[in-house]
């Protein structure tokens, strides 16, 4: 959401807030220290193997460019793209590709360049969102699009999804509450979110959405005033 804001010069300026390590190290390499092009040839030199991956993955003391193109091989060889320990790995994948069958290296290094391209509109703090939330309270010219993990309820995905499942939603809800600035927050629909966003008075809508699965999933908006969506 935030790059495409970017790309469309919706705003001055995009800050991307992410605390899970390996993908800060992605937006670390491209927007903070300008290796956008040095990642992109990276991805399209790279000879992609069984074996090749795995020594890539097997590598420490990384530079922040080689965390980026470890955590993008890993992302592209995990199912559904997870990152987060315990993650299985594609088998057979797409037309029987196995391990390669979500590796579209032309393409990753087409969206690399054009994301650096236009670093100079986006700002990247490796950080907890809630904290930098808090910070910004008050401030009336911002707008922020909150996308936390799913894992408020028994029946939300995201405790197996992400690295950093665990967060305090009571909190997020209830500063979000207090943002001067418009904002949108997304969750998955389940009984304890809706009666989170009607303690703290926010107003919220369901939309379908269509998984990695192909099934669909009702997920919800909220926001402060949401007329404009309905």
């Amino acid at each position: 959401m935030g790059l495409s804001v970017a790309f469309e010069q919706l705003a001055s300026r995009v800050t991307l807030v992410e605390l899970d390590e390996q993908v800060a190290a992605v937006w670390k390499a491209i927007i903070s220290e300008g290796l956008g092009e040095w990642l992109a040839d990276q991805i399209i030199d790279l000879s992609f193997s069984l074996e090749t991956v795995e020594t890539l993955l097997q590598k420490r003391s990384l530079t922040i460019g080689e965390q980026a193109l470890q955590t993008i091989v890993k992302n592209r060889i995990n199912r559904g793209g997870i990152l987060a320990p315990g993650a299985g790995r594609v088998k057979y994948g797409e037309k029987g590709r196995g391990i390669a069958s979500r590796w579209y290296p032309k393409t990753l290094a087409r969206r690399i360049r054009d994301i650096s391209a236009i670093r100079e509109r986006l700002r990247f703090i490796h950080g907890d969102g809630l904290d930098f939330l808090r910070q910004h309270t008050l401030h009336q010219d911002m707008v922020f699009f909150i996308d936390p993990p799913y894992t408020a309820s028994s029946n939300c995905p995201g405790k197996r999804l992400y690295t950093h499942s665990s967060i305090d939603h009571e909190r997020l809800f209830e500063l979000a509450g207090q943002l001067a600035g418009e904002f949108l927050m997304t969750y998955n629909f389940d009984e304890p979110i809706v009666e989170m966003a009607e303690r703290y008075h926010l107003d919220w809508h369901i939309i379908v959405m269509k998984n990695t699965h192909h099934i669909h999933k009702r997920e919800m908006i909220i926001g402060r005033d949401l007329a404009w969506l309905r």
